[in-house]
């Protein structure tokens, strides 16, 4: 699948303008961490940008999260199993397994506590450093409802914290226009 299509089924799908910019924030970050990887960036970053399809219809029903949004595109020719069970794993409807799936699995709740910190740095988004996510997330007041120990999963990846922060922060510097930080 093109990013093309994927926005309009996005669009076609969501009505949650800041829904919208959280599902390109996660594309972003999918992109840069398979440049990291040496994966494919359009594989990786159409799971991200795909993987809260469903949100707005499962908010009531979060055990059939990523459920539908699968439902949905298994029946399409242009989407692979690989995306499709990375979009599983984040919403916890299997165990993460591969890097694709670990990956997005840490990088969703990771850019909300980025989006937070961007709210309230004095120069936003562009400014940013790894070092700035880390003290954020130390904080464990600062951001109450983010998943501290799925972002910390990036261990299972190799990382250190503030080397995913760095690198998944990198993929929305670079879009930063788009999600309006």
């Amino acid at each position: 699948m093109d990013r093309g299509t994927a926005l309009r089924l996005v669009e076609d799908n969501v009505s949650e303008d800041n829904l919208i910019k959280h599902m390109k924030a996660v594309e972003a970050g999918m992109r840069e961490l398979a440049r990291h990887f040496g994966e494919d960036e359009d594989e990786w970053g159409i799971a991200g940008l795909l993987h809260d399809l469903d949100y707005e219809e499962t908010e009531d029903e979060p055990d059939k999260h990523g459920l539908l949004t699968v439902k949905k595109l298994e029946e399409r020719d242009d989407i692979n199993i690989v995306q499709l069970d990375a979009i599983k794993a984040h919403a916890g409807q299997k165990p993460p397994e591969n890097k694709m799936e670990k990956s997005i699995y840490a990088t969703d709740p990771l850019t909300g506590l980025i989006v937070a910190g961007a709210l309230v740095h004095p120069e936003g988004l562009g400014e940013m450093d790894p070092e700035f996510i880390r003290n954020r997330y130390e904080e464990k007041s600062f951001a109450k409802s983010v998943d501290r120990e799925a972002i910390a999963t990036c261990e299972n990846l190799g990382f250190e914290l503030e080397e995913f922060f760095g690198i998944v922060l990198s993929g929305m510097q670079n879009i930063q226009g788009e999600l309006g930080l």
